[in-house]
């Protein structure tokens, strides 16, 4: 049994989607779902009235105490986890993984993992120019403008040798696939 460890930021933007995908993963037999939070991630769940549904779905969920608690490093650098999966992952957390800042559970994560072999696959919410879109924990639908410097950031994240950037939750099983086959 593979097994996946799939951190998720302070960003709701596409939670619903991210929450939806984590389900169809873990459904499947031959993987294994372990989910990690952010602060601001639980922070977040529980605005958008999604905390129980994550921890009605999956068994293992543990949240950040600091950047290397819960110990989640040494194992992905080891190869316990067949994959990292960050999503979504907040514009802050895009540009310390960019510019190396390794100071929360997450970042640290990718950043230790990356000296290893496990694959990371990021989703990074802030990738297309212009007006998006996006839903507040009331269901309202707002525009919002991508700022440039959170674009150049997710560009540097692409070029990162280890690093699966992916436009869309429904774009990680495909990736997955590819990298688990």
């Amino acid at each position: 049994m593979k097994r996946i460890l799939w951190g998720i930021t302070g960003s709701g933007d596409r939670i619903a989607d991210v929450l939806h995908t984590m389900d169809i993963i873990q459904q499947r037999e031959d993987l294994k779902v372990y989910v990690v939070l952010s602060k601001s991630a639980e922070q977040m769940l529980r605005r958008y009235d999604l905390w129980a549904e994550l921890n009605s779905k999956f068994k293992k969920v543990t949240r950040e105490t600091n950047a290397n608690v819960p110990f989640i490093v040494g194992p992905l650098q080891v190869g316990h986890y067949d994959v990292l999966i960050v999503a979504p992952l907040t514009a802050n957390s895009t540009a310390k993984i960019a510019h190396g800042i390794a100071d929360t559970l997450v970042t640290n994560a990718v950043s230790q993992t990356l000296k290893g072999t496990t694959p990371v696959i990021l989703y990074p919410v802030d990738q297309k120019p212009g007006e998006v879109q996006t839903k507040a924990p009331d269901g309202i639908v707002y525009t919002i403008r991508t700022r440039q410097v959170d674009l150049d950031n997710t560009d540097i994240l692409r070029k990162m040798e280890g690093v699966i950037v992916v436009s869309s939750p429904d774009g990680i099983p495909r990736v997955i696939d590819n990298i688990l086959d």
